[in-house]
């Protein structure tokens, strides 16, 4: 444990972190982050976040230690089959479709930093695709809410907040994309699988899932 963070996995190029809600991911000088709490682990001060979380999203995080470690994560990444990244998302309603993928063509407003789904390709605009499944439903007088699996095939600026907001089905507690305030951001890393630079599978789970929203709900932590 390292100024609230815990270390998940390390090696000489590698730092593994559960990412606590609130820190920026990269480094700054104006509000706290994950790079100015654990520079300490980097080589010569190197470390270089490989999988970004947006500030309010905890979970699992990959940092590179070394330059070799940052230009192997950063090509890895682009092979689903070695590399892959898995969230828990509460959304507020329940979908229609209980799995399947997401398509959509996204464009960052970088002066809003807020992403938008589009209808045509045009300069600033990036494909976007998940695979998602619905793992539980939660229904009363004043809720309707699902608990989700995401699987991410491309990794764009608030991709999962943004692609089912634009569905009618915004992350509960992500005021941005119309999810309320009333809750912590439902939006949890919660698995990555990958081969670090010498090889080694590793498969790493936050320990946040027993936190709200995502306690809200049951469901099995089987490893799909």
């Amino acid at each position: 444990m390292t100024d609230g963070i815990k270390i998940l996995y390390e090696d000489a190029d590698t730092l593994v972190i559960d990412k606590p809600a609130g820190l920026l991911s990269e480094q700054s000088e104006k509000a706290p982050s994950v790079v100015n709490a654990l520079l300490s682990h980097g080589e010569n001060g190197f470390l270089s976040p490989i999988t970004r979380l947006d500030r309010e999203v905890a979970g699992v995080m990959l940092l590179a230690k070394t330059a070799k470690g940052a230009a192997y994560y950063s090509a890895l990444m682009s092979d689903r089959e070695r590399f892959k990244k898995e969230y828990l998302a509460v959304i507020t309603g329940k979908m229609e479709e209980k799995g399947g993928e997401l398509y959509d063509l996204l464009f960052k407003d970088s002066a809003k930093n807020k992403s938008y789904v589009v209808k045509r390709m045009r300069r600033g605009v990036k494909a976007a695709s998940l695979a998602y499944e619905v793992l539980d439903e939660k229904e009363d007088a004043q809720d309707s809410l699902s608990l989700v699996r995401v699987v991410l095939h491309t990794g764009r600026t608030h991709q999962i907040r943004v692609q089912f907001s634009s569905r009618r089905h915004p992350l509960l507690g992500d005021r941005k994309y119309g999810g309320g305030d009333a809750y912590p951001m439902g939006l949890l890393s919660y698995r990555l699988s990958f081969q670090t630079v010498k090889g080694k599978p590793l498969t790493l789970v936050s320990e946040q899932a027993d936190r709200l929203p995502f306690s809200l709900f049951s469901f099995p932590d089987a490893e799909k």
